[in-house]
């Protein structure tokens, strides 16, 4: 549409031009046919003038417009960059508070799987009570209950989990009637052992490394606070001629002098690897810590035979923890160095423990392959130790972690050090409060007494599968009296 200006400017060209033709007609005395083509070309040169005009304004306009929609394209990216750095503030705070709800629902899970052994405790205690009401029975062997004393058989079938780990005390059965002979407790061991003299007790070691009466017994560590079982360490027992129980502590030193201790971790290793693959039928993640000695590293004869059994059994690599002194790592060699690297090559890991002090290179042992480290749960809480150590024992957790290491407190006994150890970020913790160390369930006939009472069983149980028979998954145990069972009891069985 043309604009009231357009047609003004129009029309005052024309008069300008009609006027310039009249006054040159009239005053000039020029001809009309003259006076008309001076006018018209007035009337074209400004006509020129005016589109060429209006062309360079239209062009310094569309320049403005540009500049602006630049200023506008800048502002416009500059939101976009503010809204992304809200949204990837947003998305963190999101992932933040998952990760914090993960937490929650894993310790939540933690404490029902807590209350659920403690259920089961109770209804255990519950079915012992009303079988001795009922018939005045003694209570059966296979009562949960059981798990309370020391020596009781660990069985590898049964997630540890499930069983309470501190059950409450419950009156005590009545006095079995000709009770069959049972373990002799550890303590009157050692003191049968310090009443031997240092031929006896290698003559001892050697009969009972000819008669294969080298026993491992299992000691869980736990997951802090949940308490969740995540490995197990074999404790090594031997077992005299009168199956008496001799604790590694007693016979190490002169294993170690008299070249014994090459074929008892020999047997030691074999032992663990059949554990494991029991263990891990029923879980994938569980692992089993194996003590090895010094003397057995640097044994080039000894050690050959290790390697070669630990190749042939590479696949539990990552579940095998080959556990070392923290002498034994201060002290290497050339020869225990290489053979150390021969290990973690492949893929073994190593962990350390009786550490005596927290002077600790967590980079040199994470190069070596170490990727747990024992404390005792004494030695963290002294608070002597952040005076003498490089590092406070409430930060070792932290800096351990950074180069790939897990710190496990061990010789834990009381739940004020458990307490005590969470603020120190313990992730790990091993000791009496959560179990003893407990022989292995034995095969089936043992539980007629077939066969010795600490003879560990075979990972193929019975049945030659790799699965375990019925036989070597049940416990250990004589036959319930025949007594009738109350619908409390009876569930109790069942669970």
């Amino acid at each position: 549409m043309i604009r009231i200006s357009t047609i003004f400017i129009a029309f005052c060209m024309v008069l300008v031009a009609a006027s310039l033709g009249l006054v040159l007609y009239s005053v000039a005395g020029i001809s009309g046919t003259e006076s008309a083509i001076v006018a018209l070309t007035a009337l074209t040169f400004l006509i020129l003038y005016n589109a060429v005009s209006m062309r360079l304004r239209d062009r310094s306009d569309v320049g403005g417009q540009i500049a602006d929609l630049s200023r506008g394209t800048a502002d416009l990216a500059r939101q976009v960059a503010e809204f992304g750095r809200r949204l990837a503030a947003i998305e963190g705070r999101i992932a933040s508070s998952n990760s914090a709800n993960s937490d929650r629902v894993q310790s939540v899970v933690g404490e029902i799987n807590e209350l659920g052994g403690l259920v089961r405790q109770l209804a255990a205690t519950v079915s012992t009570h009303e079988d001795l009401l009922a018939g005045n029975a003694p209570a059966p062997a296979t009562a949960p209950l059981a798990k309370l004393e020391p020596d009781a058989p660990v069985d590898l079938m049964t997630p540890f989990e499930e069983r309470p780990a501190t059950p409450p005390p419950i009156p005590a059965p009545p006095p079995r009637q000709a009770a069959p002979a049972v373990k002799t407790p550890i303590a009157n061991a050692v003191q049968t052992v310090n009443g031997r003299n240092q031929t006896q007790m290698l003559a001892m070691l050697r009969n009972a490394i000819d008669e294969n009466r080298i026993d491992i017994f299992l000691q869980p560590m736990v997951t802090l606070p949940q308490r969740k079982v995540r490995f197990y360490e074999a404790v090594t027992r031997v077992r005299d001629e009168r199956d008496q129980l001799i604790a590694a502590e007693e016979f190490i030193s002169i294993a170690e002098a008299s070249g014994l201790i090459g074929r008892i971790d020999n047997m030691v290793l074999l032992r663990c690897v059949q554990v494991l693959r029991r263990l891990m039928v029923r879980n994938k993640d569980v692992g089993v810590f194996c003590n090895v000695a010094a003397s057995t590293l640097g044994n080039s004869t000894t050690f050959a035979q290790c390697l070669d059994f630990l190749e042939a059994n590479r696949a539990l690599a990552p579940s095998l923890v080959l556990e070392f002194k923290q002498a034994t790592f201060r002290g290497l060699g050339p020869a225990e160095t290489e053979n150390l690297a021969a290990l973690a090559q492949r893929g073994f890991r190593f962990s350390i423990d009786h550490v005596t002090d927290l002077r600790i290179e967590p980079r040199e042992l994470a190069d070596r392959g170490v990727r747990f480290i024992k404390v005792p749960a004494s030695l963290l809480l002294d608070p002597r130790q952040a005076s003498t150590s490089d590092i406070h024992p409430s930060d070792l957790s932290d800096l351990l972690g950074r180069f790939g290491i897990d710190l496990i407190a061990e010789r834990i006994e009381g739940e004020r050090a458990v307490v005590d150890l969470l603020d120190y970020d313990v992730r790990f913790g091993q000791g009496f409060l959560f179990a003893p160390p407990r022989p292995l369930r034995p095969e089936g006939p043992s539980a007629t007494g077939g066969t010795a009472p600490n003879q560990p069983q075979d990972i193929q149980g019975s049945n030659g599968s790799g699965t375990p028979s019925p036989s070597a998954t049940s416990a250990a145990t004589p036959a319930a009296p025949s007594s009738r069972i109350t619908g409390n009891a009876a569930l109790a069985r069942r669970i």
